[in-house]
């Protein structure tokens, strides 16, 4: 390998996943990949512009019930981990602001409840170009990397366009 090589293998980040981090990986996969090809989809033939994926945890709170309550009807909501009260929300025909929004709102209502330890990461696609399971592991990365920062009772956001 040449110097110019790891000099840039060097700069970029390492990414592992842990056994439970690669476990999670293959759940998430088998639930959200089809409803990603349908976005596609959606995007495509409907002419959609764009849809979020929103992971989000927290702990000491009825989580799945305040987030089917705050969502709307066209929004998907999974079950990720139970264990964990870790949820996937898919939004559809939703940009950064409108998404952001949503999230400070289910912050705030957690928050009021007394939730601790809540993490929110959304990440948006704005166009079909990018393999669902991309964008799945890239839904992970961004969540475990906000927990193993311990970005509690923030929001952070990505865009894949």
């Amino acid at each position: 390998m040449s110097n110019k090589e790891e000099k840039k293998q060097a700069r970029r980040p390492k990414l592992r996943f842990n056994e439970a981090e690669i476990k999670l990986a293959l759940s998430v996969m088998g639930q959200l990949e089809k409803p990603i090809e349908l976005m596609y989809y959606l995007m495509e033939r409907e002419n959609e512009k764009s849809f979020v994926i929103i992971f989000l945890s927290g702990d000491g709170i009825e989580l799945e019930s305040i987030i089917k309550l705050e969502k709307r009807d066209t929004d998907l909501l999974y079950t990720l981990d139970k264990s964990k009260n870790l949820f996937a929300l898919i939004c559809q025909e939703t940009k950064v602001d409108g998404a952001y929004r949503f999230a400070e709102r289910l912050m705030r209502n957690l928050i009021l409840n007394n939730a601790t330890e809540i993490y929110c990461s959304e990440l948006e696609v704005r166009s079909s170009k990018h393999p669902a399971q991309e964008i799945i592991f890239k839904s992970i990365e961004n969540y475990n990397k906000l927990k193993k920062d311990k970005k509690e009772n923030e929001i952070i956001f990505h865009s894949l366009s």
